[in-house]
């Protein structure tokens, strides 16, 4: 991979808030969170979009952007593992926001970070005042997360906890709590990259896929990973009595769900024109490095 979790980090830490002044207590559990680790996906996926329209330029814009997308990102992981929700105790090996600073300040930090997220996007206007491109990120920005996207999926999945989900339910929660906040990343990438609205579309397609079979190899890795490898217990989905792909379907027909999901992003990505060919061959090994993916 041209690109490591690192790499990425050296980019989006660049833009989080100094921890000083009164409110530095909510600083310092949003900046606990934002650092805690991860794999950086989305915001990697947005750099590789963007540069499979607009090659090796470097963008300010992008990297504010970039930023944005891990601090929505991470402040739903704050909330999903609030005491209301899933109640989790472990992210990433580290204790959760609510345990590491209280159920009072989590709360508070997830709303921060959301909050900063859009604060730090629309100052890119600053940059490039009347950019078009500018304007329609910011409106991807603000429609995937929202109720039409990550918070409607994570509203049925609440609503759904204990009872038995059908496949169009299903199909909603996980376009819409896992799926759209990767379609806000590939799809900002590419939009201030330069793509023209029939490739938006297909990036938009590709990154549902993707989405989907991220969320079923979650379901997967919740049922056999390894909690050591995953920093976070596993059986959690058994807990919170969530049905998920797997366990309606079984393992073995959610793995092949992935690799054939995962495949059929990688022959859309194939067939749009004009892209710059080493970032698409960059994407479509992130994607396939996902299917087999332990943690």
């Amino acid at each position: 991979m041209k690109y490591s979790a690192k790499d990425i980090e050296n980019i989006i830490y660049r833009y989080l808030p100094p921890e000083e002044g009164y409110q530095q207590d909510v600083i310092k559990a949003m900046n606990y969170a934002y650092k805690a680790g991860g794999k950086r996906l989305r915001p990697m996926m947005m750099l590789i979009c963007y540069r499979m329209f607009a090659g090796d330029e470097k963008d300010e814009v992008l990297e504010r952007f970039m930023s944005a997308i891990e601090m929505i990102h991470t402040y739903s992981l704050i909330h999903d593992d609030l005491p209301a929700l899933d109640n989790d105790e472990l992210r990433r090996g580290m204790p959760t926001v609510h345990k590491a600073f209280g159920e009072d300040i989590a709360i508070l930090a997830g709303d921060g970070l959301l909050n900063y997220a859009y604060e730090l996007a629309a100052s890119s206007f600053s940059l490039r005042p009347g950019d078009v491109r500018i304007e329609k990120a910011m409106m991807i920005l603000a429609t995937k997360p929202g109720i039409y996207g990550m918070i409607g999926g994570q509203t049925l999945d609440v609503i759904m906890s204990g009872k038995e989900v059908d496949e169009k339910q299903l199909e909603y929660i996980y376009v819409n709590k896992t799926s759209a906040l990767i379609e806000c990343a590939m799809m900002i990438g590419a939009v201030l990259g330069g793509a023209d609205d029939k490739s938006l579309q297909d990036i938009c397609m590709v990154a549902r896929d993707v989405g989907m079979a991220f969320q079923v190899q979650d379901d997967i890795l919740d049922i056999v990973g390894d909690e050591a490898k995953l920093g976070k217990p596993v059986l959690s989905d058994e807990k919170n009595d969530k049905y998920t792909y797997a366990t309606i379907h079984g393992l073995k027909k959610a793995r092949e769900y992935v690799a054939d999901t995962s495949k059929h992003a990688c022959n859309i990505l194939d067939a749009i024109p004009g892209l710059v060919s080493e970032y698409k061959d960059e994407l479509g090994e992130l994607i396939s490095m996902l299917i087999d993916r332990d943690r």
